[in-house]
């Protein structure tokens, strides 16, 4: 029998790690102008994300362009963002499926085996989901490091990770987690033994015995 205290512990930082993907994706730093270089401009904060891109003045006014054009996207942004889809749209299905198989919950009372067996489907959509996060932000991390030590790009175009990305990573690390704990539900293998046979009971002897 799983320890449900442990498959709770998955379930919520699977959650977590969920909910910290949808806010990954939505944030616009995932990369930030690098002040790298003799002509340091402090007066602005250039940052871009999967969606827009923003500039944020030292007055506290921020503009953002939203990207029009999704063909006109380089291969490495339009991946990310299909992958962090993915991982979310993932997440949501593990949520359900992981739902019905906790011990707290009232579905499938009759069948105790099927409902670890939901809980462990629901781990493993979990550890997929993470994988999708962790690969699309790993993948546009990898772009930000070549374009940064590339010295064919402008010292003033250069840029560095955004705390979108380490949310990111913190979320899919979660995920993997819980899922894992979840995973850990799976139902053990009860060995069965023979019945064992009765043996024959002495009858009494009904005479006398004599010497």
């Amino acid at each position: 029998m799983a320890n449900a205290g442990l498959q709770l512990l998955g379930f919520i930082l699977a959650s977590l790690g969920w909910i910290g993907s949808i806010v990954s994706t939505a944030l616009p730093q995932w990369k930030i102008y690098s002040y790298a270089g003799d002509n340091i401009v402090t007066a602005q904060a250039i940052y871009e994300g999967l969606w827009m891109s923003c500039v944020s003045q030292s007055t506290g006014q921020i503009q953002c362009k939203v990207f029009d054009s999704l063909l006109n996207l380089n291969s490495t942004l339009q991946a990310t963002r299909a992958l962090m889809v993915i991982g979310i749209l993932l997440g949501l299905i593990a949520i359900f499926v992981s739902t019905i198989g906790m011990k707290c919950m009232k579905c499938l009372e009759d069948d105790e085996v099927q409902k670890m067996w939901m809980a462990v489907i629901g781990g493993v959509i979990f550890i997929t989901s993470g994988l999708s996060i962790l690969v699309a932000t790993a993948w546009y991390g990898n772009r930000i490091v070549q374009e940064f030590y590339d010295p064919m790009t402008p010292v003033n175009a250069r840029y560095e990770f955004g705390q979108a990305l380490f949310t990111g990573w913190a979320a899919a690390s979660l995920c993997l987690l819980g899922g894992a704990l979840l995973s850990c539900s799976c139902p053990r293998k009860t060995t069965s033994y023979p019945t064992p046979r009765p043996y024959p009971k002495p009858t009494p002897s009904s005479g006398k015995d004599y010497v």
